[in-house]
């Protein structure tokens, strides 16, 4: 079977909206998501950033970058989406800012309505499942919108907890308030990403009854994670 093609996509910046001291969310218009189907709660988008020095700018076209430059190929930084809306064909992303470090950071920082990117996606595979009543789910700030997401569009008849990590207390950003979810914060304060992630879901009791385990963050605290889960509590995949 030949690969997947990937589809370029464009978008626009719509609106810029400071949602902590560590967070920029960008609202973008995005007309070929217009009647698209995105049933997931975790779609993605990989957005494409001319590298550092590149003799061109946004918004990238790959193919014509090949052509022209090709000793300077785009780079790709993921993004999961914390809105969808193929009605109006408009997605909004959650950027971690770092000062004027990296490539999706100083961007979104400086972004203004009318500016473009492009990107490949969206992809995806996981929704809440209505055959579970119980749901688990912990991440970092790069997976709290397919977290939030999650909890939006939660069964009615099911519960669950949510770990959210974040640097510190000043992190806390507004989340979904549903009924049945208990949610909890933990406070990295200097701790390595993942560590505190990892020690609150091996703390907490497992539900009785068919549970959803949905856990993204860095490798090590995923390693560890899965080890738990799968090896040590003998969880079903």
């Amino acid at each position: 079977m030949p690969p997947r093609q990937r589809i370029l996509r464009h978008a626009t910046v719509t609106r810029t909206e400071r949602i902590s001291p560590q967070l920029i969310r960008l609202t973008l218009d995005s007309p070929d998501l217009v009647g698209a189907e995105l049933p997931f709660t975790d779609h993605y988008v990989k957005l494409l950033f001319p590298p550092p020095d590149a003799p061109y700018a946004h918004p990238v076209d790959p193919e014509q970058v090949s052509a022209e430059f090709p000793e300077h190929p785009p780079m790709t930084r993921t993004y999961s989406l914390r809105h969808r809306d193929t009605i109006r064909g408009t997605i909004a992303l959650d950027f971690v800012t770092h000062g004027d470090t990296g490539l999706a950071s100083p961007w979104a920082l400086q972004a203004k309505p009318g500016d473009r990117i492009n990107y490949f996606g969206p992809g995806g595979a996981w929704r809440p499942d209505p055959s579970y009543k119980h749901f688990i789910l912990a991440g970092d700030e790069a997976a709290s919108p397919a977290i939030c997401a999650a909890l939006e569009e939660l069964p009615e008849h099911a519960d669950a907890t949510a770990f959210f990590e974040v640097a510190d207390r000043s992190a806390v950003f507004e989340v979904p308030q549903v009924e049945r979810v208990t949610i909890v914060w933990l406070f990295r304060d200097g701790a390595p990403y993942g560590h505190k992630l990892a020690q609150a879901v091996r703390a907490t009791t497992i539900p009785t009854g068919r549970t959803s385990w949905f856990v993204h963050g860095v490798a090590e605290m995923i390693k560890d994670l899965r080890r738990y889960l799968f090896v040590e509590r003998t969880i079903a995949k």
